[in-house]
């Protein structure tokens, strides 16, 4: 059964005891690759080849009217136009009724921090964004217009953004590098009435915490006991930290946030604000191999490499990583297996089991809050998908995603599919119901 979304959506209200699955007992298999890894050489000639033809780009518009005859024709410009243009100069909300600005994201980047390869400018993340506006459409049927501005200027950034309002019923930030990003974010959501959100920080938050509340419950782990580590205190960390405080109730105490210094300590100079929340008091112990020592879950939001064996067998009984650094993980699978056979591992690889990645969240959040005409994203949305998504994973599988592993709710399967195709119903349904009005004010 999934989780009951009830008709009142405040934040407080959306800590839903999720459907437990009978416990069984779990012999590791070891990761098996779900897919052969090609090699560097092989994806960057395959990569390039598939990005050039049949046509430059991954995305394209199509009319969505016939537009073959003078009547068309007609209808469509002049004069017939200026039909609706006069209905929704009478109501805005009509033009939700006569145009596609209520299934139209914009996808908004200046390329500060694209991916794994940092700050390399707006033009050289076009792929990115068109491999982006080709998911909400596969998954949700969402249209998207890509936009890159150059610019490294916040406030630049944020008035452009604000002049594109009409355009959109929602805009989605992406690939912008820490501070600004919070402070963007921050800006556009008071001043916008349509949804805003940063993807690399509520969308990575939101699949991280549904992993985390599964992986969290096969370990056999408590909530208020477990000790915390997040390596990486850029726009994922930070975000993930945010909502995990909502879901999970974690205290000061239980969580540790590591950056490129060491542990976050309360005597740095200059400490930045969202970082001051974290911070622990004054320790000789900062180093990460000190800090991971006895933590039962190890979040990864930095680089490959940061994580060792040696580290991974100072941790707690069943532990869980996520190593999520793109495209290279902080420690591989294997590597964890081999030193602690009953960890939970998951990356943001596609070849590996317990894929963490955003795109089975970020496409039904948009479709849920477009279907809502929704002012804003609320708390209580993101609480919403958190508890949809690992309610899937725990559901029976269907034949028709399976793979020789046989997938069923365990260590090498915690979140479902990206091509499940009861994300859709299940993410955008409670995503939709737990939206309210009165949380926007």
């Amino acid at each position: 059964m999934s989780v009951p979304m009830r008709k009142s959506s405040k934040v407080r209200s959306t800590k839903k005891t999720l459907t437990k699955p009978a416990r069984k007992s779990y012999k590791p298999t070891g990761v098996t690759p779900v897919k052969k890894h090609m090699t560097k050489a092989q994806l960057r000639k395959r990569s390039l080849r598939y990005h050039e033809y049949p046509a430059p780009g991954k995305i394209t518009v199509i009319p969505t009217k016939p537009a073959m005859t003078s009547e068309d024709l007609t209808l469509a410009y002049s004069p017939g136009v200026a039909v609706p243009c006069l209905e929704i100069a009478r109501d805005r909300s009509n033009a939700y009724k006569y145009t596609r600005k209520g299934n139209l994201v914009g996808i908004i980047t200046n390329g500060t921090a694209v991916l794994g390869l940092g700050n390399i400018g707006p033009l050289a993340s076009k792929p990115v964004m068109e491999g982006k506006a080709m998911l909400f459409k596969i998954f949700a049927g969402i249209d998207v217009f890509d936009i890159e501005l150059r610019t490294k200027s916040q406030e630049e950034f944020i008035e452009t953004v604000l002049r594109l309002e009409e355009t959109f019923g929602a805009v989605n930030l992406e690939d912008i590098k820490a501070p600004s990003c919070f402070l963007i974010e921050e800006r556009l959501r008071e001043k916008m009435s349509i949804p805003v959100m940063h993807d690399d920080q509520t969308g990575t938050a939101v699949v991280t915490c549904a992993a985390l509340l599964n992986a969290m419950e096969i370990q056999g782990k408590k909530k208020c006991e477990v000790k915390v580590v997040c390596i990486g205190a850029g726009a994922a960390g930070i975000a993930i930290l945010q909502l995990c405080r909502e879901i999970f109730g974690f205290a000061n105490d239980q969580i540790h946030l590591i950056d490129s210094q060491g542990l976050v300590t309360i005597d740095r100079d200059k400490l930045p604000t969202y970082k001051m929340a974290y911070a622990k008091p004054p320790s000789k112990h900062t180093d990460l191999v000190s800090v991971i020592k006895d933590a039962d879950i190890a979040i990864g939001v930095s680089r490959a490499g940061l994580i060792t064996k040696k580290m991974v067998a100072s941790m707690a009984p069943k532990p869980i990583i996520f190593a999520l650094a793109n495209p290279d993980p902080e420690i591989l699978p294997e590597a964890v297996l081999a030193v602690r056979p009953e960890a939970i591992i998951a990356t943001g690889r596609s070849d590996y089991p317990n894929q963490v990645n955003n795109s089975v969240c970020f496409p039904y959040l948009f479709r849920g809050a477009l279907d809502a005409h929704a002012k804003k994203f609320t708390r209580a949305m993101f609480h919403a998908a958190v508890y949809a998504l690992a309610n899937i994973a725990r559901k029976r599988v269907p034949k028709i995603l399976q793979t020789k592993q046989k997938l069923s709710f365990g260590p090498e399967y915690i979140l479902p599919l990206q091509y499940d195709k009861r994300l859709y119903n299940a993410v955008v349904g409670a995503v939709h119901k737990a939206y309210d009005p009165k949380d926007c004010n």
